[in-house]
């Protein structure tokens, strides 16, 4: 991707960064999955080109990646891992366990810096 014109990132060796004229595009490479955002049509059309270099296949909105459930609805994106826990919990043999308070905030909201520029040195 670096010959692609974009950045790892220094803190994740995974993430790949590419902000051009003010247009910004993330990827996460895990594997053999891609995981991008992109705001801008012509950088996803350009990536998808890559076909020919990578095998891609375009799955549509974001569902499931690494063990975490993106669900969207009118109030924001929102990520889970409660398949991952059920499965777990089925696997170990807890399903019938109750749960304990836990001082790490439920339902916690992220925001979004919208309009904010990208700093490239934090990557």
């Amino acid at each position: 991707m670096i010959s692609f014109g974009y950045q790892q990132s220094i803190a994740d060796h995974t993430l790949f960064v590419r902000n051009q004229t003010g247009k910004l595009t993330l990827l996460i490479v895990y594997v053999d999955d891609i995981v991008m955002t992109v705001d801008d049509k012509e950088e996803m059309s350009r990536l998808k080109k890559l076909a020919h270099e990578f095998e891609i296949k375009d799955l549509g909105k974001l569902q499931y990646f690494f063990r975490i459930e993106v669900a969207r609805s009118k109030s924001g994106i929102f990520i889970s891992q409660r398949k991952y826990i059920l499965n777990l919990l089925k696997k170990t043999g807890m399903t019938g366990c109750r749960p304990l308070e836990s001082s790490i905030e439920s339902n916690h909201k992220l925001q979004s810096g919208v309009g904010e520029s990208v700093d490239k040195e934090r990557y």
